[in-house]
């Protein structure tokens, strides 16, 4: 059986944390960023942890 090649899009926007989550970015990020109020760009600085109901499938994607 061959090895399964992992999804290249998903390797580069998912990172897997020592405690086993899933790190993920943020949208709203690119551009016209002088629409958002400082307090909505602040909190889109930090990384969010991926839902519970996707974990299984990102894994697979990321193996």
């Amino acid at each position: 059986m061959p090895k399964m090649k992992s999804v290249k899009g998903a390797v580069k926007r998912f990172k897997v944390k020592k405690n086993g989550t899933i790190k993920r970015g943020k949208a709203y990020r690119s551009h016209i960023l002088t629409k958002q109020d400082a307090d909505t760009r602040r909190k889109q600085n930090s990384p969010a942890v991926v839902a519970s109901a996707d974990v299984a499938s990102i894994k697979a994607m990321i193996n």
